[in-house]
């Protein structure tokens, strides 16, 4: 439905609910008003589609889950742990050249994590996408 309408998807995150024979979707467009009412609107038109809610900024808490394995040695790895600790990220493997580190949070700390950290250098990245739930 989205790649057939012209629908741009930032990111997409399926998983089932404390309901078993539901899954959830939050899925992250950019648009305008008008794209993203016509989107809201083909979808609640699906027969699989059991509800549709629109998150409008401040609705909503929203989290993104990213585990990034980084480059690390000696020198640069107490500098790469007080960095996860400023952003009380989770260090959960190390070997004996590079740490994985596991950041949880919204769009904005993400992106000034992952800005600080790519100079020592980023292996492997994983992310989740943006989870919602409304306020």
């Amino acid at each position: 439905m989205f790649s057939g309408r012209g629908f741009n998807i930032d990111t997409l995150n399926v998983a089932p609910t404390h309901d078993p024979s539901l899954s959830r979707m939050t899925v992250v467009l950019m648009g305008d008003d008008s794209a993203l009412d016509l989107c809201i609107h083909q979808l609640r038109k699906l027969i699989n589609v059991v509800d549709v809610t629109d998150f409008k900024d401040g609705q909503a808490v929203k989290r993104e889950l990213v585990l990034v394995k980084i480059k690390a040695d000696g020198k640069t790895r107490p500098e790469i742990m007080q960095i996860c600790d400023i952003f009380r990220a989770k260090i959960v493997n190390v070997a004996h050249h590079d740490v994985i580190v596991e950041v949880t949070g919204d769009e904005g700390k993400i992106g000034a994590f992952l800005g600080l950290i790519e100079p020592f250098g980023i292996l492997e990245l994983a992310r989740t996408g943006t989870l919602a739930l409304k306020r």
